[in-house]
């Protein structure tokens, strides 16, 4: 029950977010910023808990650049990017032990292109040019394949997936998940057809019905790998979840875990897209 009320909660605010986008990003902008620093402060105690000593404050400092490059200056996230990592190293390098240094600057740094990167994505994801459509697209098909993991899984799993990393997830899970995130991405479709059809152009979905679907089960993959490595994470800290932020949920970052892999899928495949 809590985590279904958590989700009426939170899912209005994520909709009005996306389609207020385009016209103010700045409520986008800062709902990336806040979640963000959140997920990653996490994060960072996660790699504490398994001995690491990371610069809680200045990791977050690094990430809010890094954002704020990605919202105003996209072009030059890679330099920036590298820049920070340089500055990370040195922080470590004068401030850990030297048998630690090493290991806190990966850990450090690790958290920018885990979460400060993908959450960036989320941004640019909106300033295409059917922007929106793209972020409901993406929530979509991660909520919808994460539903029918669940269900499907606790109902009639039997083979494990990957028992190492998350003893619970199983093949038919998985196989639900991908189906769950295909079905509501037709629904998507049709109602962007139904919306088209009465000259409303909320939703737009150009090209054939196969390459959504194809780009689906490639997000789908991409959230289930982005859940396993995060359980992965959370199993080297030897806990259960990130946090206790969200009732039902646990931390922020077991909230976003599997976007911080499918948003990249899905920025990388529009770019693909560009490429071919």
């Amino acid at each position: 029950m809590q985590r279904i009320l958590t989700a009426v909660v939170l899912v209005p605010v994520v909709l009005l977010l996306i389609f207020y986008s385009p016209t103010q990003p700045l409520p986008l902008m800062g709902a990336i910023f806040v979640v963000a620093v959140l997920a990653l402060w996490e994060y960072l105690g996660l790699a504490d808990a398994m001995g690491a000593k990371t610069p809680h404050l200045v990791v977050a400092i690094a990430l809010a650049i890094l954002l704020a490059t990605v919202f105003r200056r996209s072009d030059l996230v890679e330099p920036m990017l590298g820049m920070l990592s340089l500055v990370l190293f040195l922080v470590c390098a004068f401030r850990s032990p030297v048998n630690r240094v090493l290991p806190d600057a990966a850990y450090s740094v690790l958290g920018l292109i885990y979460i400060g990167l993908p959450m960036g994505m989320l941004y640019l994801l909106s300033t295409r040019e059917n922007g929106p459509s793209l972020l409901l697209f993406l929530f979509f098909v991660v909520w919808s394949g994460d539903v029918a993991a669940l269900y499907v899984g606790r109902a009639f799993g039997r083979w494990k997936l990957a028992p190492t990393l998350s003893p619970n997830k199983t093949w038919e899970g998985s196989f639900s998940s991908v189906a769950g995130s295909i079905l509501v991405t037709l629904l998507l479709i049709w109602i962007a057809g139904e919306l088209s059809a009465r000259n409303i152009d909320a939703l737009s979905y150009p090209g054939g019905t196969l390459r959504w679907i194809g780009l689906a089960v490639l997000v789908n993959i991409g959230a289930q790998l982005g859940d396993l490595v995060e359980s992965a994470i959370k199993r080297g800290a030897g806990v259960k979840d990130s946090g206790r932020l969200l009732p039902g949920h646990g931390g922020m970052l077991d909230r976003i875990d599997a976007l911080l892999l499918a948003a990249p899928v899905l920025w990388y495949a529009q770019l693909a897209q560009q490429w071919f």
